[in-house]
């Protein structure tokens, strides 16, 4: 029986297949601890992996265990402390001879954790797991095609991570056969006269060595056919489709007033970062568009969103016009998934707030597929989130989610964008 031994290395000289197998099979523990490790690091830190660690009994592997059993004769020393009948204290806890502080296993496995490292790629994969954006829809208007790769059958050439072990020995399987089949059955002819000579009255001994001479010479052609040859490989083979390309643009709104202090604000840049890497990591031609708004709103690039100075008062509703204005402008619903996030702490004016849910209702609900608020504050909710909290009770493509400290930041993420959200919503 043929053993193929994958050797494929990964960067630390460690089996590729162990690897994966290995993140398979705890890949519950390991996002528990992707997710724990989120609020110990900034989401802006995206070019290095993560050291994870896993409870040692959440990876140990069931064990089978030979009893003593039987019957066992032991001989102890004497004493001169007890007699026939005493009755022996339990020694108490912690008076042991041991110079550790906890108990021996006796399995002998402690508690340790196991530190596992993963890459950067793994660590964003894990992060991303399970989110989508809701309500996508394919469409393909103008020149510019997604390729999407697809399997197309097998080839002769490839890469040794892309080899099919059961194409290649049917193969080589199929090679042996018809390299060696004629000369097999010439083997069992000649063995056949050989007998006919060994038994008959009068050994021809000339004759015998000449069949036996040319029976091992036969024998050593069977034996030089190789097992498997290059010629016997093939690889999986895949090819380039034209795919519908899904044009999404996402509108990041952000509020930049006065009462957006600096601490809020960087709750709101670190959500804004995180809703960037989910998008360029699981999506291609995907649009951002930024818009910072007070009492006036402004469409800004990306440095200037996240660094500028400019605060002023607080006028929602002007943010939501120029969104609503661009949209027309530039992002038709009928050609473009329209997505928007918003975050704010709040704080508006109370006669701008119905204004703010006049827009939403009557324009941007029915052009977005979806449209997620984060209100950042600690203290009580205001006219605003009371105004979007009941829009979301008639239109299911409208969220809103309440953010009060770092911590919140990463599970309210994944609440506003995990998989399934629009049917479970619209059920």
């Amino acid at each position: 029986m043929a053993h193929f031994i994958d050797r494929r290395l990964n960067g630390k000289n460690k089996s590729t297949l162990n690897r994966q197998r290995f993140i398979r099979r705890y890949k519950k523990q390991i996002k528990e601890a992707v997710s724990d490790a989120i609020n110990k690091r900034s989401v802006t830190d995206s070019s290095s992996g993560e050291s994870i660690s896993i409870p040692q009994r959440d990876i140990s592997e069931p064990t089978f265990h030979q009893g003593q059993g039987g019957n066992r004769e032991q001989i102890h020393p004497g004493n001169d402390q007890f007699s026939t009948g005493d009755k022996i204290e339990r020694p108490k806890g912690g008076q042991g001879g041991g110079a550790g502080e906890g108990d021996a296993s006796d399995s002998g496995e402690g508690q340790d954790e196991f530190v596992f490292s993963i890459s950067k790629d793994e660590y964003l994969d894990l992060l991303f797991e399970d989110l989508e954006l809701p309500n996508l829809q394919e469409n393909q208007l103008d020149k510019l095609v997604q390729m999407k790769t697809h399997r197309a059958g097998f080839c002769s050439d490839g890469m040794p991570s892309n080899i099919d072990i059961v194409r290649s020995l049917q193969g080589s399987l199929a090679r042996r056969v018809a390299m060696s089949a004629g000369k097999k059955r010439r083997l069992k002819e000649l063995e056949e006269q050989l007998a006919l000579l060994l038994a008959g009255p009068h050994n021809d001994k000339a004759a015998i060595a000449l069949l036996q001479k040319e029976i091992e010479l036969i024998k050593k052609q069977i034996k030089a056919v190789p097992f498997i040859d290059n010629y016997d490989l093939r690889f999986r083979n895949y090819e380039k489709r034209p795919h519908p390309t899904s044009k999404a643009v996402m509108f990041c709104i952000m509020d930049v007033s006065g009462s957006m202090d600096q601490p809020t604000k960087d709750m709101a840049k670190r959500f804004y970062i995180l809703l960037y890497q989910f998008l360029t990591r699981s999506y291609k031609d995907i649009e951002v568009v930024y818009i910072r708004h007070h009492t006036q709103a402004k469409e800004v690039d990306e440095q200037e969103f996240f660094y500028s100075q400019e605060t002023g008062g607080t006028i929602v509703s002007s943010a939501l016009k120029l969104m609503n204005e661009i949209i027309k402008e530039r992002y038709h619903a009928n050609e473009w998934n329209v997505y928007a996030a918003q975050a704010s702490d709040g704080d508006n004016w109370a006669d701008d707030t119905p204004q703010c849910g006049e827009i939403l209702r009557n324009k941007l609900l029915s052009a977005v597929r979806y449209f997620a608020y984060i209100e950042i504050t600690t203290r009580a909710h205001q006219s605003l989130w009371r105004e979007y909290e009941s829009i979301t009770h008639s239109h299911n493509n409208f969220a809103i989610q309440h953010i009060q400290s770092v911590e919140d930041i990463y599970p309210i993420f994944r609440e506003l964008f995990k998989k399934g959200r629009q049917q479970q919503n619209s059920a």
